[in-house]
């Protein structure tokens, strides 16, 4: 076990929460390599937690081994880019169910700014600046979800779709326009007191959508 720092961190753990966070926000894009030393050097610790880190984060998917080359992140995989979305479809969609009533009309507010500035980004469309505030977008609606386990799940959901993929907008520019058509129905939803069921169809459905798109492009 790695020795643990004056906050009761350990190592290990600081290791493995500054490589997932660079994962999940781009930083380090699919196919970059990790180099144990360089991270160990930048951590100001030794190789050893490092490396149980990486062994940590290959065991969630995030990170793959290459003969003769080493560690790197996951590289886009259409397989599991699909079990992936089908997956975050079920608990994003059941999550942003559980958090509806609990979410603040400020917050319902900033959602609809969020998706405003996205339909403003279709006129010049840049797919790296959309997926982020598509982000932005669900976790403003899924963030208030009160089962906590649910709620670990959708956010390892997503951080392994950001490893799997900097934007999927990126290859099926045209599924844009309509994502944020149904965030207006889904923020109508929320905003009116729908029935839960009808906001979790609305919000998997949502998911499924762009998955089906990226698979219709992909074949």
């Amino acid at each position: 076990m790695s020795p643990t720092d004056a906050d009761g961190v350990s190592k290990s753990q600081l290791a493995y929460g500054w490589i997932r966070e660079r994962i999940a926000d781009g930083r380090f894009s699919p196919g970059y390599r990790l180099v144990l030393g360089q991270i160990a050097g930048d951590l100001g610790v030794s190789a050893v937690p490092v490396r149980e880190a990486i062994r940590k984060l290959e065991a969630e998917g995030l990170i793959t081994f290459e003969r003769n080359v080493g560690a790197q992140v996951a590289m886009l995989n259409a397989a599991e880019y699909e079990v992936t979305m089908q997956t975050l479809g079920l608990v994003e969609g059941y999550a942003t169910a559980l958090a509806a009533p609990t979410i603040s009309v400020v917050t319902l507010r900033k959602a609809r700014a969020v998706n405003q500035a996205m339909r403003e980004n279709l006129a010049h469309f840049e797919p790296a600046s959309f997926t982020r505030l598509n982000a932005e977008f669900h976790t403003l609606l899924f963030e208030t979800c009160p089962n906590s386990h649910i709620l670990d799940l959708v956010h390892r959901g997503w951080t392994r779709l950001n490893a799997l993929r900097s934007s999927t907008f990126s290859f099926v520019p045209g599924r844009a326009p309509d994502s944020v058509a149904e965030h207006d129905a889904l923020l109508d939803l929320i905003e009116g007191g729908a029935d839960p069921l009808d906001i979790e169809l609305c919000a998997r459905n949502h998911r499924l959508s762009t998955l089906d798109a990226f698979l219709a492009h992909h074949s």
